[in-house]
C-alpha cells in the first residue's frame, strides 16, 4: 500500500486552491483531506504560491481577489510582465504568467465562482511574448528542465562517490528514475514491496498520480554496468542491509551528511518529516542538481547565452528518458505509455520534436542542398 501524505486544509483564503470545481467551505475536515489526496503535491504547492501572490497583490492595490474581475486579472498580468520574480530577480516568463492565470481560475472554481474573463489578460500576454521575441530576451524561452540522457547519466554517476550510502542512493535514484520516466512524486513513493527482482531485471509497480493508476513496468539490465538501474538498486539495497537498515518500507530514504539513515528530524522539539524516513519530492530534485554540479554540468556551454545555465531538476530524468527514446527511434505512443503520459500528450510531443531536429526525419536531408 502506498502512503499519500497531504496537508490539512485551512480556510479557502489561506490554503492551496483545490484544482477541481468543488466548493470546500462546507466540507468536513475528513472530506477535505480526502479531496486533496487526489491532487499531486507539486500541483498543490504551485497553485498555492500563485494564489498567495495574487491575493497579496490585490490587497496592496485595493482589488478584490475572490471573485476577481477581468479588469483585475488584466492589471495583474500587466504587473507581472514588468516585475522581477522575488527569488531569482529574472522577469516572469510567459509560461509562468500563464500558470498564474490558471491558478486563479482554479481557485474561483474551487469556491464555486465563475473565473474572471481572460480576454484582456490574454492580449497583454500575447503582446508581452512579441516584445520578448523582438528584443531577443532570454525570458522568451521556457526554462525547461535539462535532459538527463544516458550520456549525461554516465557523467553524473562517474562523479558520484559510490563508497557512501548517500552516493549509492543517489545513483540508484538517478538510474531507476530515468528507467521509469518517473516524476519526483512517483520516485519518492516507491516501496521495496513495489520492486521484484526477476531473471531479466526488475519488475516495478509505479503509482502514476497524473493518470490515477498503478503501472507495472519491466526494467531490464543495462548494457553499461555503471549505469545499469538493476545493478544500482541491488548495490544500494545491499549497503542498506550492511548498515542495519532492513530493505522494507520506502526505497529512497533520508541520509544525512554523517551517513545516518532515516534519522528522525526535529524542529523546536517536534519531529518533522516522514517518520519512515521517506525522502521528499524536493529531495529528488536536489539530488539531481547535486549530481549535475559534481559532473560540472551546471555551467552553460561556451556557445550558449551565459544567463541561461542548464536547469537540472527532478524532471530532468523524465525529459531525458523521452529524449533518449526519440533518439533511439522509439514509438511515440509506446514511449508515452511507458512513462505514464496521457495519449496525445503535448508535453511528450514537444520533447520528441526537440530531440528530433537532427534525425533522419529532418526534411532538409536528401533535398539536394
Amino acid at each position: 500500500m502506498h502512503e499519500h501524505r497531504v496537508a490539512t486544509l485551512p480556510t479557502l483564503r489561506h490554503r492551496a486552491p483545490v484544482p477541481a470545481p468543488v466548493a470546500t467551505r462546507e466540507l468536513s475536515p475528513a472530506a477535505r483531506a480526502a479531496l486533496e489526496a487526489g491532487i499531486p503535491e507539486e500541483t498543490q504547492r504551485g497553485y498555492a504560491g500563485d494564489w498567495r501572490r495574487f491575493e497579496q497583490w490585490c490587497a496592496e492595490h485595493g482589488r478584490q481577489a475572490l471573485p476577481a474581475s477581468g479588469d483585475t486579472l488584466t492589471e495583474y498580468v500587466t504587473y507581472l510582465k514588468r516585475t522581477p520574480r522575488p527569488r531569482t530577480g529574472r522577469p516572469y516568463t510567459p509560461d509562468s504568467i500563464d500558470r498564474a492565470m490558471a491558478s486563479i481560475a482554479v481557485a474561483h472554481k474551487a469556491a464555486e465562482h465563475k473565473p474572471p474573463s481572460t480576454t484582456g489578460a490574454r492580449l497583454v500576454l500575447r503582446g508581452y511574448e512579441a516584445e520578448l521575441h523582438q528584443a531577443k530576451d532570454p525570458a522568451r524561452r521556457p526554462r525547461r528542465a535539462a535532459a538527463a540522457t544516458p550520456a549525461v547519466l554516465r557523467k553524473m554517476t562517474a562523479a558520484t562517490d559510490t563508497t557512501t550510502v548517500i552516493g549509492l542512493r543517489d545513483v540508484a535514484a538517478l538510474l531507476l528514475g530515468f528507467a521509469l520516466a518517473a516524476r519526483r512524486s512517483e520516485l519518492r513513493l516507491l516501496d521495496w514491496s513495489d520492486l521484484v527482482e526477476v531473471e531479466a531485471g526488475l519488475e516495478v509497480e509505479v503509482w502514476r498520480p497524473k493518470v490515477h493508476r498503478d503501472q507495472p513496468l519491466g526494467v531490464p539490465y543495462g548494457s553499461h554496468p555503471a549505469t545499469c538501474p538493476v545493478r544500482a538498486v541491488r548495490a544500494y539495497r545491499a549497503r542498506l542491509a550492511e548498515e542495519g537498515h532492513a530493505p522494507a518500507g520506502p526505497v529512497f530514504v533520508r541520509v544525512d551528511r554523517h551517513g545516518r539513515i532515516a534519522r528522525p528530524m526535529f524542529r523546536r522539539g517536534r519531529e518533522i518529516g516522514d517518520p519512515s524516513g521517506r525522502i521528499t519530492g524536493r529531495a529528488v530534485g536536489d539530488l539531481v542538481a547535486r549530481a549535475a554540479r559534481r559532473a560540472g554540468l551546471d555551467k552553460p556551454p561556451a556557445d550558449v547565452l551565459p544567463d541561461l545555465p542548464p536547469r537540472w531538476s527532478g524532471h530532468s530524468l523524465r525529459r531525458g528518458f523521452a529524449t533518449a527514446a526519440k533518439q533511439a527511434g522509439a514509438d511515440l505512443l509506446e514511449t508515452g505509455r511507458h512513462g505514464g503520459w496521457v495519449d496525445g500528450s503535448a508535453a511528450l510531443a514537444a520533447y520528441f520534436e526537440e530531440a528530433g531536429v537532427w534525425d533522419d526525419a529532418n526534411p532538409l536531408y536528401g533535398i539536394g542542398l
